[in-house]
């Protein structure tokens, strides 16, 4: 059997290196196959250095580009990589472009596919993320649900419960195996940590401003951080926005955000794996999205969504900053990684 890792941002990065980490700990013969969705040092390759995943066998190289672009140059340079080295079994994560590139790739000359995080939905599908998700799904062999909430999901939507296994979130794994490499805290301050970086957000000018607006509220009383990414920090000056009061800093490491993360007194963000992330270390978190994937995280209390109302902002941040970490968090033990490892080895080995 060969094993095939197909990634291409940092979540991804993130989410596999438990498998990545399973693969050698059990000698298997693998590979992982960078797009370079993701292409700076620091948003993608200090995570390899840091997390001791050693550097991918290939990197395409893709870089920045329109959706069609960059998917159309991933399933060119995709498809090579594996006609030359003939996997069993491909392994995507999620829902970015380098996911559906590497499934869809695959499908198309019989390699077989399983999904990591198969089952969410966010039922938005303005959001590209929710178009890959469903197209991922529906051409893999494998599905590795993170939750039963997603299985329903899969089989509701006519997957056999064959291919659908509940493995619980490789994020749990990544959390857990990270943490004991993460530095000290971020300082000994108190602060509200911001992220904001989605197209449906950043690329309106009239939704990144409500956004903004409702953080400058907040931030009239606390200490807010905003690590702010390349793209968003582009956005504001082409929007010509500020940010009142709010921290701007640049993007840091993983470890090191990680760190500040766990210190965090609340968490506004519209990443999903941030809101996985700090249901998991206990944190307190507001969505700035209309809608998530992952329900589970308000259901168990540790997370609002908020939308892009400035009201609404300050409302979710007042009512969560002071939650205590009284929720058993949905997303399984830490050893997803093993559980899918082994299942694509009885599977194909």
């Amino acid at each position: 059997m060969k094993l095939a890792v197909v990634l291409g941002t940092r979540p991804e990065t993130i989410k596999m290196s438990p498998i990545i980490r399973e693969c050698e700990r059990l000698h298997l013969d693998y590979f992982v196959l960078h797009t370079g969705q993701h292409y700076s040092y620091e948003l993608d390759g200090v995570f390899f250095e840091q997390l001791n995943l050693g550097k991918p066998k290939y990197n395409l190289g893709i870089g920045s580009g329109t959706h069609a672009e960059m998917t159309g140059l991933m399933l060119l340079g995709i498809e090579h990589i594996l006609f030359e080295e003939q996997p069993s079994i491909v392994l995507v994560e999620g829902d970015t472009d380098s996911a559906l590139a590497g499934a869809l790739a695959s499908v198309k000359i019989n390699v077989k596919v399983g999904h990591i995080e198969a089952g969410l939905r966010s039922y938005n599908r303005l959001m590209p993320e929710e178009i890959n998700r469903v197209l991922i799904d529906h051409c893999s062999d494998l599905l590795f649900a993170p939750t039963d909430k997603a299985k329903a999901t899969l089989l509701s939507e006519g997957i056999p419960a064959t291919s659908i296994f509940v493995t619980g979130n490789t994020i749990v794994d990544a959390v857990y195996q990270n943490m004991q490499l993460a530095p000290k805290a971020f300082d000994g301050r108190e602060y509200i940590l911001v992220t904001l970086h989605r197209q449906e957000n950043v690329d309106s000018k009239s939704r990144f401003s409500s956004i903004l607006e409702g953080v400058e509220r907040i931030a009239v009383d606390y200490r807010v951080v905003y690590p702010i990414h390349p793209r968003s920090r582009k956005m504001m000056a082409k929007f010509g926005l500020k940010a009142k009061n709010i921290e701007l800093i640049d993007p840091l490491d993983y470890l090191r955000f990680l760190q500040m993360e766990k210190s965090a007194k609340l968490i506004m963000t519209d990443s999903g794996g941030l809101q996985e992330e700090a249901c998991i270390l206990g944190v307190p978190c507001v969505t700035l999205r209309d809608n998530t994937e992952l329900p589970e995280t308000i259901e168990v209390g540790a997370n609002m969504l908020a939308g892009a109302s400035p009201d609404k902002i300050v409302e979710c941040a007042k009512t969560m900053i002071d939650k205590r970490n009284t929720w058993s968090h949905p997303f399984g033990d830490g050893k997803a990684g093993e559980r899918i490892v082994n299942i694509v080895k009885e599977r194909y080995e």
